[in-house]
Formats: C-alpha cells, structure tokens, sequence
C-alpha cells in the first residue's frame, strides 16, 4: 500500500486553528499523525538539564492528524486528494509494476522525496 501523505510533501491545512496554512512534512510519525513545518505551535515548558540547556518556554510543532491536512497540487497549487496508479516500468531488463501517487485535480505524479 502506498502513502498517501509522505515526507517532503506540501501541504494545506484544512481544519482546526491552523486552517489555511501551509508547510512541508518533516515527519510522519506511526498512528495517522504529521509534523508540518510552521503548523500547530504549542509552547512547551522545559526543565534545565546537566548538559547546561537552559529552562524556559520554547515553541515546538505538534503532530496533526492526517485528515486535516491535503496535499497541495504541484500543477494548479490548489488542495487535492491523492490517488494511486499502477504503471510498468523497464528495470534492469525485466518489466515491473510500480505504484505511483497521482494529484487528482491535475492528474500529475507527486514526486517522492
């Protein structure tokens, strides 16, 4: 099964407080959840460690549901759903399958990162 968000993808935020707002994917972590660049700022109070960091508040990108965000279309730079094609590709000689991500409003290939 392919992704359909991955890291490196653009992205717009359609729910929440953040709505309208744009960043790259620095992280897709394991149970539907994103870290976008510029996306949910929380601050976060930290405790001063022996290596000499220093205490305070710092601001830090929360993870955010996968269903709040969509990818943006390279072609039209307007929010799209994702779909998959299947194509066949010629690798060393043999011929293989290869599922690709595909912008539904363009009909482009997403590039992978």
């Amino acid at each position: 099964m392919v992704a359909k968000i991955k890291t490196g993808d653009q992205v717009k935020v359609i729910r929440g407080k953040d709505r309208g707002k744009e960043g790259k994917v620095s992280r897709v972590l394991s149970n539907d959840r994103l870290i976008v660049e510029g996306v949910q700022i929380v601050k976060k109070h930290v405790r001063a460690t022996q290596q000499g960091e220093q205490a305070g508040i710092v601001s830090v990108e929360a993870p955010i549901h996968r269903s709040n965000v969509m990818v943006v279309d390279p072609e039209t730079k307007a929010p799209t759903r994702v779909g998959v094609v299947v194509k066949e590709e010629a690798r060393d000689g043999k011929v293989k399958t290869v599922r690709v991500r595909v912008a539904k409003k363009s009909g482009k290939e997403l590039a992978d990162e």
